[in-house]
């Protein structure tokens, strides 16, 4: 059987820095745009994280709104209602990487099987993949919402390799976020980290991705290498 590869989207197939547009062109922002769409990611992620840990789930929109809402009163911003539903809206189409199409094209061709795994809803992944035209490439949409729960918990990738009738031997997380790809080897899986900046530094836990690729570019390469 092929090997089943579960694609991370947020940070990984879609580019979340795609509000710095939008954020730029409010006055109130203005040059702190990329700063503060970086912030926003990382406290979204962050409550996540809290949310997992509490038991206290809210969909993963919940916990974007929230951090919005947060970097607002950090940084003494004052958004109106209509520019935080025009951000909120952004986040809901954001556009893909330029490097995503060619390489599900050829992961497609080489015989993957490709599920999407996200902590966004289903709902707001189909949403996202249709917009970017690349859900025609994945068997599937698989959640962490079924389970009321976040990565890295283990529980979710137990859940994905069951709703994609796979193995952890036989199966992939590909992610650009360090805490999915260790979470998804702590779990059983192999790991392939998207590593986007040279800057970026994985967690030194001694859980380390079993490839690295700098973009998607290389990874049916490398996949198929290590599969084979």
């Amino acid at each position: 059987m092929p090997a089943t590869l579960a694609f991370d989207i947020y940070g990984t197939l879609i580019d979340t820095n795609g509000v710095v547009t939008a954020l730029r062109e409010m006055p109130a922002v203005g040059d702190r745009a990329a700063e503060f769409s970086r912030v926003w990611r990382e406290k979204q992620l962050e409550y996540t994280f809290r949310r997992g840990l509490m038991q206290n789930y809210a969909d993963f929109s919940v916990c974007t709104r929230q951090a919005l809402d947060y970097l607002c009163a950090a940084y003494r911003i004052d958004l109106g209602g209509g520019e935080k539903e025009r951000l909120l809206e952004v986040y809901r189409v954001l556009p893909a990487y330029d490097d995503v199409v060619g390489s599900l094209e050829r992961l497609s061709d080489a015989g993957f099987r490709m599920h999407a795994f996200s902590n966004g809803s289903a709902t707001a992944v189909e949403t996202l993949l249709t917009t970017a035209g690349v859900r025609d490439f994945f068997l599937g949409v698989v959640s962490v919402e079924d389970l009321r729960s976040f990565k890295p918990n283990p529980a979710v990738y137990a859940h994905f390799l069951r709703r994609a009738g796979a193995t952890g031997a036989d199966a992939w997380l590909v992610s650009g976020n360090p805490f999915d790809v260790m979470g998804a080897i702590s779990a059983g899986m192999k790991g392939a980290w998207v590593k986007r900046s040279p800057e970026a530094v994985f967690d030194p836990w001694g859980i380390d991705p079993t490839i690295t690729v700098s973009g998607l570019g290389e990874l049916p390469e490398k996949l198929s290498r290590t599969s084979g």
